[in-house]
């Protein structure tokens, strides 16, 4: 079947310009000011609208096999597709972790049975998540987008120096959750104003950034290509920036709520916890500063979604992890470019073209390339209902905002995966 998506601003090299998209057999077929009306055609006008790339996110929690009371593999992707994403990559912490191919392959029939969209499953670090054994790094590699530990720093220093050596060797990333368990001290909000004034314990800022000088170093030292997930800090930053400008091949990604928020916004409320933790406002300034120079990479979600009673027991008591795939888009288009902190263009390269480069994934908004696509209305506000979220997780810090930025559609494979009012709830 033949499609035409009419008229929408259309992402280019160049910025955005009105034009068509025909899709044949699921690959985008032409890409013209006007494509002629066939009567094989299926036409959808987009007036009003922007199409970009399907967006790319490298740090998800789909939570399948293992935990399908929190996610399952069909409503993680099916709510990545109500947000715009057609690629994720699936973290590692379930249950069996896949840390060896035989584990591995119940995650991969998920897949294959459920998603809707393109997901690549990372490989754990060490076995088990647990640190002490390194996972089957070469048997593993050809089914894995890269290796991490993620909700785990690891620990040992010759063990991350050995992983990064087996990692290269297998032409893959190595992507960090860096946290040093000895500087926690119990801790589970920032370390800073709001924990002292409310009387919580708080995690300090040092626990990420002493990990992530470690990690470089050993980056340097073995040639591998690393990888920081979720950066929160504004030492982390500094660091990431000063090891690019050493040539170190490293990249790295933060989150839209530490983009969005910061520790003054906190409420007594488990929306809001989060690890790494909503830190203060010049962390937030920093990390602004990082995406407009360059230094971070990507954005990702860190989409971790939990039951209802796991994200009931206040700031203390409550689960790690809020979700994030049909918020991000909207949260960083309405707080980021609208107001001029980001162009529109910078930012798809953050949620699209950065991610896809890096992690070899993804596919470009050119002729005969998959049909990876989806379209945004820019200019209705909406308000954020978490009644609408396709995903089972509910629990985000930016319910009831008013945003701009509706995905209205989403292909994948040149197949609508989402569509306003055909899908929604």
């Amino acid at each position: 079947m033949k499609v035409v998506l009419r008229g929408a601003q259309v992402y280019t090299e160049n910025g955005f310009s009105p034009m068509d998209l025909l899709i044949n057999d699921g690959l985008i077929a032409g890409i013209a000011p006007s494509i002629p009306f066939y009567r094989d055609v299926v036409s959808f006008d987009f007036q009003s609208s922007f199409l970009f790339p399907g967006l790319v996110d490298v740090h998800v929690h789909l939570r399948e096999p293992g935990f399908s009371y929190k996610e399952t593999m069909k409503s993680g992707t099916l709510a990545a597709a109500h947000g715009g994403y057609t690629t994720v990559c699936a973290m590692p912490n379930l249950s069996p972790v896949p840390d060896t191919p035989e584990n591995l392959a119940l995650e991969l029939d998920a897949i294959r049975r459920d998603a809707v969209i393109h997901v690549h499953p990372y490989g754990a670090i060490t076995r088990g998540e647990a640190g002490e054994t390194l996972a089957d790094f070469e048997e593993l590699a050809p089914d894995v987008v890269a290796f991490s530990d993620d909700g785990h720093g690891v620990q040992s220093e010759a063990l991350m120096r050995e992983a990064m050596r087996r990692a290269k060797a297998c032409g893959r990333i190595i992507a960090a959750h860096c946290e040093e368990n000895a500087l926690l001290h119990g801790g589970y909000i920032h370390d800073g104003t709001y924990a002292r004034t409310h009387g919580h314990r708080g995690i300090s800022s040092e626990s990420e950034w002493r990990q992530i000088v470690r990690d470089l170093r050993l980056a340097e030292e073995t040639g591998c290509a690393y990888h920081v997930c979720h950066i929160s800090c504004r030492e982390s930053v500094a660091l990431i920036r000063e090891a690019k400008a050493r040539g170190v091949d490293v990249t790295c990604e933060t989150a839209p709520h530490y983009l969005v928020l910061d520790e003054s916004m906190l409420q007594e409320d488990g929306r809001f916890k989060m690890n790494p933790p909503l830190r203060s406002a010049d962390d937030r300034a920093a990390l602004l500063e990082g995406l407009q120079d360059g230094t971070i990479d990507c954005i990702a979600t860190d989409h971790a979604p939990h039951s209802a009673e796991e994200k009931s027991r206040g700031l203390e008591k409550s689960a790690m992890g809020i979700v994030g795939l049909e918020t991000a888009f909207a949260e960083l288009y309405t707080n980021l470019v609208r107001p001029g902190i980001l162009t529109l263009e910078r930012m798809i390269e953050l949620l699209c073209i950065n991610p896809g480069q890096r992690f070899g994934i993804g596919s470009s908004l050119s002729v005969g390339q998959p049909a990876d696509i989806t379209v945004f209305d820019l200019d209705t506000p909406y308000q954020i209902d978490t009644n609408n979220f396709l995903s089972c997780g509910k629990s985000t810090p930016f319910a009831g905002d008013t945003v701009y930025g509706k995905c209205r559609m989403t292909m994948v494979n040149g197949r609508i995966v989402w569509q306003e009012n055909l899908t929604e709830k």
